[in-house]
């Protein structure tokens, strides 16, 4: 990129509760919290300020603990946007100041990826919002819904987002035979996107406002409230290897057994 953005904040929102995965940004990860794991990556990054956001007294004294700056934050919000919001305001973020939300199961994130999202909006500062995107390769990731997909318009800023395969090839899917997935996927440009988002602060302090959009509602994907408000995001589309995050006792396992395999070397 031309541009790069050289003084960004990077939250990270972390809450106890999970369904699938209690207590999961204390889980330990070879000797470290999850959420210490994470922020120890984000600083890696070239970001000015790495700061957690939890509304958790445990998790607060684990970030101390560890020298990880950190934020108290409203138990009562009902999203990680509204939490990211207050922390904009606590830390008087504003204007076209850059924030990016970086998730707090995501302890294998690749630095160079926060920055690249970062820099995007210094290169587009007429959007609002930066995401990211990789090229899907298997199939079965094309078809499954828990992959959430992208397609883009000519300046790679996002058309839409869904669990369904799109774009849907016609031809492809009428009774024929499927081509060969590698090459089919390749030829429609499916991209998988990546959970990470930069905000300029000033739309990031004023999403909660935003009205819930019917599409959200019914795809179960917060970002579409910002393509239904007609804002744009820009896409950047890496083709970085993305580890997946943890949301499940596979997945930590299989983070827990990277580390220590990676940490003994």
């Amino acid at each position: 990129m031309s541009q790069v953005a050289q003084d960004y904040t990077v939250l990270i929102p972390a809450r106890l509760s999970s369904s699938r995965l209690p207590e999961k940004p204390l889980a330990d990860i070879a000797g470290l919290p999850m959420i210490v794991r994470v922020a120890q990556r984000a600083q890696l990054s070239s970001a000015s300020r790495v700061v957690v956001a939890t509304d958790d007294e445990r998790i607060y004294k684990v970030c101390q603990a560890h020298s990880v700056e950190v934020l108290m934050t409203d138990k009562h919000h009902p999203s990680g946007s509204d939490r990211l919001a207050q922390c904009c305001e606590l830390l008087g973020l504003e204007g076209s100041e850059i924030v990016v939300n970086v998730q707090g199961d995501e302890p294998l994130i690749e630095p160079s990826l926060i920055d690249q999202v970062a820099s995007l909006l210094v290169q587009h500062p007429q959007c609002p919002m930066a995401t990211v995107a990789h090229p899907i390769e298997k199939m079965e990731d094309f078809l499954n819904p828990n992959v959430v997909k992208v397609v883009l318009d000519r300046n790679q800023w996002a058309l839409y987002f869904s669990r369904s395969p799109i774009p849907f090839s016609r031809d492809s899917f009428n009774g024929a035979q499927t081509p060969e997935p590698q090459a089919f996927l390749k030829s429609i440009s499916a991209l998988r996107h990546i959970g990470i988002y930069a905000y300029q602060a000033q739309f990031l302090k004023s999403f909660p406002q935003l009205s819930v959009s019917p599409l959200e509602g019914i795809e179960a994907l917060e970002q579409l409230r910002v393509l239904w408000h007609g804002r744009d995001i820009a896409v950047h589309v890496t083709s970085l290897a993305c580890h997946a995050g943890v949301d499940t006792p596979e997945d930590l396992e299989r983070i827990r057994q990277f580390f220590l395999t990676n940490l003994l070397k």
